[in-house]
């Protein structure tokens, strides 16, 4: 008998690995990957976060988790200011939106409507 440990780890385990491609018209400008969030690295992005920003954890959980194709990450801590005051919100809130929303049955399509009828 698999213990209930085993089987989740196994379907909804950090080994999995997600894609989110930003296009710019038919082009893909940069494609990035990260594995599903764990609670231990939830309290570790509240943490560095230092505040109670909805927005300040979305952009601090996306310096963590994105990746390249060789899992190398994408951003480093110190892009956290270059990223709130030199990229489009509209951008940065797409990638996180489909970070924060994998492995449910919303689409980003949807969940960035929903973000933008609660604002």
């Amino acid at each position: 008998m698999t213990r209930a440990v085993d089987l989740l780890k196994s379907k909804f385990g950090v080994s999995q690995l997600y894609k989110y491609d930003i296009m710019d018209n038919d082009e893909v400008l940069l494609s990035i990957y990260w594995h599903p969030l764990t609670i231990a690295e939830r309290e570790m992005i509240q943490k560095k976060s230092a505040s109670e920003d909805a927005n300040d954890f979305a952009l601090q959980l996306m310096i963590e988790k994105a990746l390249d194709k060789d899992s190398k990450r994408l951003f480093s801590d110190g892009d956290k200011a270059s990223l709130r005051r030199e990229v489009t919100a509209s951008v940065l809130q797409e990638i996180q939106l489909a970070m924060l929303e994998v492995g449910t049955d919303k689409e980003v399509k949807e969940a960035k409507a929903d973000l933008k009828s609660k604002s």
